[in-house]
């Protein structure tokens, strides 16, 4: 671990003589213990390129900033005194990135040795791919079903009035339940956690649209992608470990449902005719309703 480290920082140093492979960005939000694992997997990589790690923190306040500053002085420490959510935090990072490749990375993410080195070798060998997504897994190294096709207006009126709780499959078409995790295909959007981007991507489109709190926006980011030369795939190249909204579970579930209602009806005014916008917010009212009489 040491040696690394030190061959990390003689790279920094020599940085003008390097072409900076990867930047990986990490937004966080009181999420202190996961992050420090999630970083010491990251440092501990097997790695045969540059590479650069940016953390923004988003008004944590379980001593999150003073833990980097501690324990992480590589990071690239970026401390906000708001929550700025997802889309703008990870913005403010690639902004400043210099990466040819930049990962989104969520912190209750953990790499394994040899994730980052595999993703940015499949990657190199396809030219013509924008994103990429790899193999995620819990745990217990079970798949974590995350391709999905692109929102329609039929699915998500069905996530509204809670109709998968009466019809389990009515969802199935858009969660993509029969993907195949053993084979690389051509997706529509994969989870924002493990979400890789081509710089040239970037240049082309900007950052993730901060209409967005969270919820949407690597979809937003994902169909924008649909409208250009690149393809989104997904790969069983890489793997890394997700477990799955640590960050999430500390907001009273009330809250999740707004910022979801928020960024979906964003989502379809972006993308979708005003009749389907119109009818969903409706409908919204209603699904609020049903929740509580649930209760």
């Amino acid at each position: 671990m040491e040696s690394k480290e030190k061959n990390y920082k003689i790279l920094k140093i020599l940085n003008l003589k390097f072409i900076m492979k990867l930047s990986i960005i990490i937004v966080s939000w009181n999420v202190r213990d996961l992050l420090r694992n999630n970083l010491k997997a990251v440092f501990a990589s097997d790695l045969n390129f540059d590479f650069e790690v940016f953390v923004v923190d988003n008004h944590s306040r379980d001593g999150t900033p003073e833990m980097i500053i501690k324990e992480f002085p590589q990071v690239n420490l970026i401390i906000n005194n708001y929550n700025a959510g997802f889309a703008k935090a990870n913005n403010q990072a690639i902004e400043q990135a210099q990466g040819e490749y930049v990962l989104l990375l969520n912190p209750d993410m953990r790499v394994i040795n040899d994730t980052l080195v595999n993703m940015v070798d499949w990657v190199d060998n396809h030219q013509d791919v924008g994103i990429a997504g790899c193999n995620l897994i819990n745990k217990k190294g079970e798949d974590i079903m995350h391709v999905r096709r692109f929102p329609r207006f039929l699915d998500q009126l069905a996530i509204i009035l809670k109709l998968p709780h009466i019809f389990p499959d009515i969802l199935n078409g858009y969660l993509q339940k029969n993907f195949n995790y053993r084979k690389e295909a051509e997706v529509d959007s994969i989870r924002g956690s493990f979400f890789m981007i081509r710089k040239k991507v970037i240049e082309q489109l900007g950052g993730l649209d901060e209409r967005y709190f969270i919820w949407f926006e690597e979809v937003d980011y994902c169909r924008q992608l649909k409208d250009t030369k690149w393809k989104l795939m997904y790969t069983p190249a890489a793997k890394c470990i997700d477990y799955v909204g640590k960050s999430f579970g500390q907001v009273p579930r009330g809250k999740t449902q707004i910022y979801f209602r928020d960024s979906m009806l964003k989502y379809f005014k972006k993308w979708h005719s005003w009749y389907q916008y119109l009818t969903l917010k409706i409908f919204w009212l209603l699904g609020i309703l049903i929740s509580k009489i649930k209760r």
